[in-house]
């Protein structure tokens, strides 16, 4: 997570400047140098594409294409990685020098990419041409299989690109309560009028669950502040497997907080996640979830929600494997921060928004799975005088927020954007460790949810009852009568078990390694990891 942390952090120290050389030497990856005009090297080059001009020195220096110079200009904006650090080409970020592999290339592969647009058919009907001309059946483009002899079949398969992608929107088809579109992603489902819409809003919490920070789910869900139809308030919890503390994962489905996956083994690798195969997918999350099921004796199936580690969002097999395990909705992909927010939609028909971060892999074809997207927030201090800023996804990713005041003034500036436009849900996602990094964090949070349940619209619900809402639209002054909302209302008693079994188990998976299993079930043989999420030990063919 370090490593993560001070890559992103290396983006934002990096120096820019730009030159104004008209010509500059190019050395090519086999090492011979050569002039070229800026236009040259900027000819078909995204804007945002880093590259290097030579692979001498020391690994740090990368230019790229800006065209906001004088008279439409173009211009080399440059930038330099702190010391320690090197410009990884390929991932397109600043790391530590041991981890860039990439110091010999001077750009990014180009793709040869296929030919879909001409002026007059090159085709016969029902087929579509490579890079190259060759032509093949359109159903075979973006079917992580290479069938152009140039594999550009494979190279052009964004949610704008591909040419098997989902269909735009369309409203006589998508139908609530199994499906839920429109053009833009704004519309509120059943047309209600604005003011009749519950606020809702979503406190979800990513990572394992144990002794770092019981105490601050205790002290936000501590079973005295009620939304307005008299049940409690609710969060949703994405859990990844490693250090969780499982009697502590079941006594908060037991108190009616949503359990969600957040994989297994939550590996430091992005790529790991972005380029995953179905089976990769399968064994995170329907791994994980057998393990909460299992370990956290929950059994009534209402774990049907994941997050991807990273929000490294696996494209379509992701989708087809959750659809494959019944796995409701995913709550991983970002829409950029717009003047009015996106409601939750349904993957049938093309998502609303674009595919903002998340390696940029997005599903891009049909799939039977809810979408609860994450709406970047407004981080400006003061969005009347402050200019415009990126949006935040995670608030802890909201990085200029440093004390409690800033913190109580995004959370007050963000419900009134939703509030005063369309109320579609308000997110605010955490890892815990953030509000616990200072203690003014937790009390701002706790603070803001008093002061929004002395109102009458402002419901603080899981991923899930946000879902049930949106299938059976209900106008505020109903809602105190609304059934899915009432189960596990008001839950008082004691957790399942008070001393847990504390299992010290090992696998072959992680060798060395001695990890406790805290859990009021039995202890299994081994500590469940990926090839063995149950922990009975490896099956061995005979």
């Amino acid at each position: 997570m370090a490593r993560t942390t001070t890559s992103w952090l290396a983006l934002l120290l990096l120096v820019g400047a730009a030159t104004a050389l008209t010509r500059v030497r190019r050395q090519d990856d086999g090492g011979e140098g050569d002039d070229q005009s800026i236009d040259e090297l900027c000819d078909q080059r995204p804007p945002d594409e880093y590259f290097r001009l030579s692979t001498d020195g020391d690994c740090r220096d990368v230019v790229r294409c800006d065209q906001a110079g004088e008279n439409g200009i173009t211009r080399l904006a440059s930038v330099r990685c702190p010391n320690g650090l090197a410009f990884d080409i390929e991932r397109q970020t600043c790391d530590w020098r041991t981890n860039v592999k990439n110091c010999d290339r001077v750009e990014k592969p180009r793709k040869v990419l296929p030919i879909l647009k001409t002026d007059e058919p090159v085709c016969p009907e029902g087929k579509l041409s490579c890079g190259n001309g060759e032509c093949i059946e359109k159903e075979l483009f973006c079917n992580d299989k290479p069938d152009c002899k140039d594999e550009s079949d494979e190279n052009a398969c964004t949610v704008e690109t591909d040419p098997n992608r989902a269909p735009d929107c369309d409203p006589t088809q998508c139908v609530l309560p199994d499906c839920f579109c429109s053009a833009d992603g704004t519309r509120i489902p059943g047309s209600i009028e604005p003011n009749q819409v519950p606020q809702m809003i979503t406190l979800t919490f990513n990572g394992a669950v144990n002794v770092d920070n019981i105490d601050l789910y205790e002290d936000v869900f501590n079973g005295q502040r009620n939304n307005p139809n008299g049940c409690q308030i609710r969060g949703t919890f994405f859990v990844s497997h490693k250090y969780t503390n499982y009697s502590a994962v079941q006594d908060l489905h037991r108190r009616g907080h949503e359990i969600g996956v957040f994989s297994l083994t939550h590996k430091d690798e992005p790529n790991y996640w972005t380029q995953g195969s179905y089976d990769d997918w399968l064994a995170e999350m329907a791994g994980a979830r057998l393990i909460i099921e299992r370990f956290a004796n929950i059994t009534d199936g209402s774990i049907i929600g994941m997050r991807a580690p990273y929000l490294r969002v696996g494209g379509n097999k992701q989708f087809e494997m959750m659809a494959d395990q019944f796995f409701v909705y995913d709550a991983s992909i970002t829409a950029p921060l717009g003047r009015v927010p996106i409601w939750p939609y349904t993957l049938y028909f093309r998502m609303p928004h674009k595919c903002n971060g998340n390696a940029h892999n997005c599903p891009s074809r049909s799939h039977p799975v809810w979408e609860m997207v994450m709406n970047e927030l407004d981080r400006r201090d003061d969005p009347t005088f402050d200019e415009s800023l990126p949006g935040c996804h995670m608030v802890d990713s909201c990085s200029n927020i440093q004390t409690g005041d800033q913190f109580a003034r995004l959370l007050r500036h963000n419900f009134n954007r939703h509030f005063n436009s369309n109320r579609a849900p308000l997110g605010l996602h955490f890892h815990a460790s953030w509000l616990k990094s200072k203690k003014e964090f937790k009390d701002e949070l706790i603070k803001f949810i008093q002061e929004m349940l002395e109102r009458n619209d402002v419901y603080f619900v899981t991923m899930l009852q946000v879902i049930q809402w949106m299938q059976n639209p209900t106008e505020l002054t109903g809602l105190r009568d609304f059934q899915e909302w009432k189960e596990k209302c008001d839950v008082k008693g004691q957790p399942y078990c008070s001393l847990p079994n504390a299992c010290p188990l090992t696998t072959r998976e992680l060798p060395g390694e001695t990890l406790r299993l805290f859990t009021c079930m039995e202890c299994p043989n081994n500590y469940p990891w990926i090839l063995d999420p149950t922990g009975d030990g490896f099956s061995v063919k005979k």
